[in-house]
């Protein structure tokens, strides 16, 4: 269920920029950083100003598919800005209980994983696994 900003939420203190993260984009809607633990060349995450728990809190609703439509459009400008020459870029989402932080969050990744066996971690497990924004935009398509 949407909520407003939590105070013990590390990202909702990112969005609401009470916290020196840099960001790499800023809008009414979500606002985009470095991933602290880089897992590829570049490794970006794009979050919602809103707090939104995870992907499971998501609906077949125009409003949702909007959102992860523009968090989406944000990743791609970003990692086709900062690593044109990369030929391979991923986006998605961990699903709980994989999610390490409970703020819905894209992962916008221009590969090679650094090191290389951080794939591990964005692979899809079924319904837990981390599954593809794309294929999730096709999951709450309205």
């Amino acid at each position: 269920m949407m909520a407003a900003a939590s105070s013990s939420c590390v990202f909702c203190e990112i969005a609401t920029r009470s916290t020196a993260t840099t960001l790499l984009h800023s809008d009414d809607k979500v606002v985009a950083f470095q991933d602290i633990r880089p897992s590829a060349f570049r490794h970006y995450l794009v979050i919602p100003v809103q707090h939104i728990p995870t992907v499971n809190d998501l609906q077949r609703k125009t409003e949702d598919y909007a959102l992860v439509t523009h968090m989406l459009e944000v990743g791609r400008m970003l990692l086709l800005r900062d690593a044109p020459h990369s030929n391979h870029h991923r986006f998605g989402f961990h699903q709980p209980p994989l999610n390490s932080v409970n703020h819905l969050h894209l992962h916008c990744l221009a590969l090679p994983y650094t090191p290389r066996w951080r794939f591990i971690k964005y692979m899809p497990l079924g319904p837990i696994g981390f599954i593809e924004a794309e294929r999730f935009l096709e999951k709450i398509k309205p």
